[in-house]
């Protein structure tokens, strides 16, 4: 995979490094938090960290900042590595994991106390936020802050080796209690926590904190840009000071970019993990989630993720991106690549009756106008057919192009038929069936067809259909922005998923593999769902046809 030069400010300041000669290399990390699955803001990252390295002929790590064995799992850990893939970027032999250096992380511990820079704390968690004052007041100072670097250098031995309860001791660097940036207000940079770690299990009982291991992580890796969201700019004086407090000679540069925030959704593990768990969606990759797993199995493409995250750019300030932007991308990727196939979602049974019963005809059909290499298919016309319910009305307003009582559609790539009677139910008076008849001269593409009709509608045939069911997937939230109200889960779209179990699809997709993408002629873009099986096919719905960004787009254009 290739990438071209963009001109945003990260490369900008790249650029100017690599002309003054503070690095003479370029090596970026995606260093993601083994507690969750990635979504499509990490794939901004990922493509960020990832393509920044290849456009400079550079190399970028894959780490895992695995610093908190609570909340992270082996799941995590093969899921992210599945997608980064997924998206077309590797890593080669440069796979790390923050616990491969916890003993050296250790060790710098020890040269910090050793240069009476940490001490070891005895408050509680509580006193310790109390301690740390405010905004607007200074913080103030642990009663253990002066303690000897002999008794430090034994507490925070005995830390390691088990002495003291979950809880009871920290870690802390000295700093300053009275800085205008909290972070540097005596940070904890160790815990005691039993945990068993998916890596290294049981052999520590104190982990280093985030904001400690993943500065020096990156040293340790020879990492010359740490690009991360604009959230960690605050922690940057922290990042900094202790890369300098232990020495390290030419340390990376934090470089922070504004996180993607995508309209109709959350974008906070936290809250994801909090629909899965309360069973809100049904896992992980449920297509509605913003997971690169859930997008993938939707039916989105890597090339389409790419190219959104391309065209959105990289800036400074928060901003909240519509969802139909990353629509309109799928769309025009699918467009060229997806074959073009009939699918009746809500059928009606259409008989026609002046139509041989014993005869069935291949009809040439094109598997895609917009790519004529994708070639032809045959499909099968016989006398009966399914047409969309919404494809009829028996009182049709004026402008209703489709079929009604006496009038006539064209049916594609077949014939021309008139709506001769109309079945219904006895008991309901619900409309059952339709009773046609074709023009035999009107047979799309050959010499003798010349009449034209306004309306032209998708049908399959009933003797030839596969059965399948169809998932309609909507917005999971109603609201752009689901997190204005305090409970973020009362903006759940409660029709964000509908299921249709009686949908009639051509023998074209009969052994059709999950992930395998077709257009649903006036339909939309489809995908086969992993749930498929021989004894039944399921489809998702990526996204409809309509393209609301594009007109948005076409109109400022023009303006």
């Amino acid at each position: 995979m290739t990438t071209a030069k963009t001109g945003n400010f990260i490369h900008n300041i790249i650029e100017e490094h690599l002309r003054s000669k503070k690095y003479d290399r370029v090596h970026t990390r995606f260093p993601p938090e083994p507690n969750g699955y990635l979504h499509i803001g990490h794939a901004k990252s990922i493509c960020l960290n990832f393509g920044t390295a290849l456009l400079y002929g550079g190399l970028c790590n894959l780490r895992f900042d695995d610093t908190n064995p609570s909340k992270e799992e082996v799941e995590y850990v093969d899921s992210i590595k599945e997608d980064v893939r997924w998206l077309g970027f590797d890593w080669g032999d440069r796979l790390f994991y923050a616990s491969d250096y916890f003993e050296r992380l250790y060790e710098y511990a020890v040269q910090l106390i050793k240069a009476g820079k940490a001490y070891v704390c005895d408050l509680s968690p509580d006193e310790i936020r109390l301690y740390r004052g405010t905004l607007t007041q200074p913080g103030k100072e642990s009663p253990y802050r002066s303690r000897s670097v002999e008794e430090n250098l034994d507490l925070f031995e005995r830390m390691r080796a088990g002495e003291f309860a979950d809880g009871s001791k920290v870690l802390r660097a000295k700093i300053d209690m009275a800085s205008p940036n909290l972070n540097l207000r005596d940070p904890v940079i160790y815990r005691i926590m039993r945990a068993t770690h998916h890596r290294t299990g049981d052999k520590w009982c104190i982990y280093p904190m985030y904001d400690y291991a993943h500065p020096l992580s990156d040293a340790i890796e020879g990492i010359t840009h740490s690009i991360c969201t604009c959230e960690f700019e605050d922690h940057r004086p922290l990042y900094d000071w202790v890369l300098e407090a232990v020495n390290i000679k030419n340390p990376p540069q934090q470089i922070e970019f504004a996180r993607l925030n995508l309209s109709h959704t959350v974008m906070s593990k936290r809250k994801l993990r909090h629909l899965v768990e309360k069973g809100y969606v049904s896992g992980w990759d449920d297509p509605r989630m913003p997971t690169i797993s859930g997008l993938r199995r939707r039916g989105y493409t890597p090339e389409s993720i790419r190219d959104f995250c391309e065209r959105i750019g990289v800036a400074k300030a928060n901003s909240v991106v519509d969802i139909a932007y990353l629509e309109h991308c799928i769309r025009e990727d699918l467009n060229l690549r997806a074959p073009r196939v009939m699918a009746v979602l809500r059928p009606l049974k259409v008989i026609i009756d002046n139509y041989p019963g014993d005869r069935v005809e291949m009809l040439d059909a094109q598997n895609n106008p917009e790519n004529p290499d994708m070639g032809t298919r045959r499909v099968p016309f016989s006398r009966v057919i399914y047409i969309e319910r919404d494809d009829f009305m028996e009182d049709p307003p004026k402008k209703f192009f489709r079929l009604s009582p006496g009038k006539e559609v064209r049916l594609k790539h077949a014939y021309i038929i008139k709506c001769e009677r109309v079945v219904k139910d006895e008991q309901t008076g619900a409309i059952i069936e339709l009773h046609c008849t074709y023009d035999p001269e009107t047979r799309s593409g050959s010499s003798a067809d010349s009449r034209k009709v306004k309306g032209t509608l998708h049908w399959v045939s009933a003797e030839h259909a596969i059965k399948a069911e169809v998932r309609l997937y909507d917005h999971l939230f109603l609201k752009d922005n689901p997190e204005e109200d305090e409970d973020f889960t009362s903006n759940l779209n409660p029709n964000s998923l509908e299921v249709l179990n009686e949908c009639y699809v051509e023998p074209e997709f009969a052994g059709a593999k999950p992930g395998t993408r077709f257009q649903f002629l006036r339909q939309g873009y489809f995908c086969v769902d992993r749930d498929s099986s021989e004894s039944g096919l399921v489809f998702n719905r990526i996204v409809s046809l309509k393209d609301s960004w594009a007109k948005i787009a076409g109109k400022n254009a023009g303006s």
